[in-house]
């Protein structure tokens, strides 16, 4: 059986690419696809997998400025032959999940997302103040024409995996589709539960409009504590200029240096609307608790009460919301082990386990037909 992984890009290891890096371990011998590849920014695992790219790998700009040719990007997908190929294992937030199989194939798409960039989180960045007035402009011709696209070829998918419950819901509601939710996977293993308390507190997260670590910098701009960003991205230029001298950014940092910054904070910080959020998770697997926004994939991995929660929640996504919630979780008392244990649940072995049989059970459903 040949088999096709397909990836939207590969330029670093974030949730999604950590999802891939599994799907290359069950099948060793697949290609992955993708639209760009940056070379030598992806897991061994990951890098050492046959990778073929789209045009737009030719392109200038293409390592830091990717997201750009967003508008070209439904061309370059369906430029990709996939003729060749029985099985396609699409990881998708954007255009993956448009990757078109050859007759008799089957494609079942493990979605993160619809594309946020056109529907419910257009304006996080391509509103006013998020982007300039050409980006805007373009957008605003190309938004109607790849929402089209979107909701097209999401007809070349015979089975939709959900990240979560709640990316079950826009798959629904945008692509008319059923799915089945399985979670992402966390690497438990890379983490040991820790007791210290080094004073600062942590952000996570890729550096781009919507994860809203703006909020995490203003409100450490104003409580004056200490607090260290890892992750890279658009914003981070922007973020650094606005950030006092208690906020340090430490750009992406490797698995080990990690799982040392997770194990000696306080609490982590997300601010953001996440699909799920694998972050929390391995700050949980740390034994930290978590601040999170009470919307997306944090209300199924974050417990905010009980006789055991793993953090707080804010309510309103202002800064002035996020500080009532540093100061109550600094009043709480958490237990690390029983944190863990939580973060245990969402481990990568189940991942593994949840996926292969998924696959299994589909193939051998469509040999009896």
């Amino acid at each position: 059986m040949k088999v096709a992984l397909v990836h939207d890009w590969l330029t670093g290891m974030r949730g999604g690419e950590k999802i891939l890096e599994v799907f290359c371990e069950l099948f060793p011998d697949a290609v992955i696809f993708a639209t760009v590849h940056n070379e030598g920014m992806m897991s061994p695992v990951i890098e050492q997998m046959k990778i073929k790219t789209s045009f737009i790998q030719h392109l200038p700009f293409k390592k830091t400025r990717y997201r750009h040719y967003l508008p070209l990007m439904p061309l370059a997908v369906d430029m990709l032959d996939f003729s060749e190929y029985d099985f396609i294992l699409s990881t998708s937030v954007a255009v993956a999940k448009a990757a078109a199989p050859g007759k008799n194939a089957m494609h079942i798409c493990y979605c993160n997302t619809p594309m946020r960039y056109i529907w419910d989180q257009y304006d996080e960045y391509f509103a006013k103040g998020r982007a300039g007035f050409v980006t805007r402009m373009a957008m605003k011709l190309a938004a109607p024409y790849l929402r089209r696209w979107d909701i097209r070829t999401c007809e070349r998918v015979q089975y939709f995996i959900a990240n979560s419950n709640n990316v079950a819901e826009r798959i629904s509601r945008i692509y008319h589709r059923a799915s089945d939710v399985i979670y992402p996977p966390v690497n438990t293993g890379l983490f040991t539960v820790s007791f210290k308390d080094d004073g600062y507190y942590l952000v996570v997260s890729a550096l781009v409009p919507y994860k809203r670590i703006d909020l995490a910098v203003e409100a450490f701009n104003r409580s004056g504590e200490k607090l260290l960003v890892v992750g890279s991205g658009p914003e981070k230029e922007k973020l650094e200029k606005t950030a006092g001298k208690n906020i340090e950014f430490l750009g992406w940092q490797s698995d080990e240096n990690l799982a040392r910054l997770y194990s000696g904070c306080r609490a982590l910080i997300f601010p953001g609307v996440e699909d799920f959020g694998i972050v929390p998770l391995e700050a949980m697997a740390s034994g930290k608790p978590v601040a999170a926004y009470a919307k997306g994939g944090a209300l199924e991995t974050v417990v905010g009460s009980g006789s055991s929660p793993t953090g707080v929640f804010f309510y309103d996504q202002t800064v002035e919301s996020l500080l009532d919630a540093v100061k109550s979780l600094s009043k709480m008392k958490f237990d690390a082990d029983a944190i863990r244990r939580h973060a245990e649940k969402f481990d990568r072995k189940e991942f593994k386990r949840q996926i292969a049989e998924y696959i299994t059970g589909k193939m051998q459903s469509r040999i009896c037909r």
